[in-house]
């Protein structure tokens, strides 16, 4: 007589390739940052010493750049699009501050070697990042893994978020970024 199957017993599932991930995880990795609300504070340590926080900024505008990592191609070059471009951001109101989850010292030897002049900030526990909603799940090469997802964040000078650019390609962006600033 052929097998009898046996009922109510758990089927065993194939191993996932991806990560194992806890329902807390789920839930940041969904948030969101939406426009008119309050930008969530933060305080951060920042390239040079010191720290960075969004109360820094009260009254001025502020655009806040998340990248994946410093001293990548794709980072580097909006690193020095926007270095380019800050005394034009400044004159418009507004301050910029590159936000990854790279140590300080990676921070300090990347706008050394570039010649960065914007401020850029280590979150490390990845705390801001998640409730900006840009630690996000990413794939490459079949690996999935959490990271940062290229976005950018405008915030007004009443701490409310003004515009989100999510997913940002690189080319031209903070030549957008600084045309709504100016639009404002």
């Amino acid at each position: 007589m052929a097998s009898k199957i046996k009922r109510n017993q758990p089927q065993k599932r194939p191993k996932s390739k991806g990560i194992a991930r806890s329902a807390k995880a789920e839930s940041k990795a969904r948030r969101t940052i939406e426009e008119g609300g309050k930008a969530p504070r933060f305080s951060l340590p920042a390239a040079g010493g010191g720290t960075v926080s969004l109360a820094d900024f009260a009254g001025r505008g502020l655009v806040l750049y998340f990248y994946p990592r410093a001293d990548t191609s794709g980072c580097t070059r909006e690193a020095i699009d926007f270095t380019r471009l800050q005394p034009q951001f400044k004159r418009a109101g507004a301050d910029i501050v590159g936000v990854s989850a790279d140590p300080v010292d990676a921070l300090d030897a990347f706008r050394k070697k570039h010649g960065l002049a914007i401020a850029l900030a280590s979150d490390e526990k990845h705390a801001m990042l998640e409730a900006y909603g840009v630690w996000q799940e990413k794939s490459m090469y079949g690996r999935t893994f959490l990271g940062i997802v290229r976005t950018t964040v405008l915030i007004g000078t009443d701490g409310r978020v003004l515009r989100v650019w999510p997913k940002v390609k690189v080319e031209g962006h903070a030549d957008e970024v600084l045309a709504a600033v100016k639009a404002l």
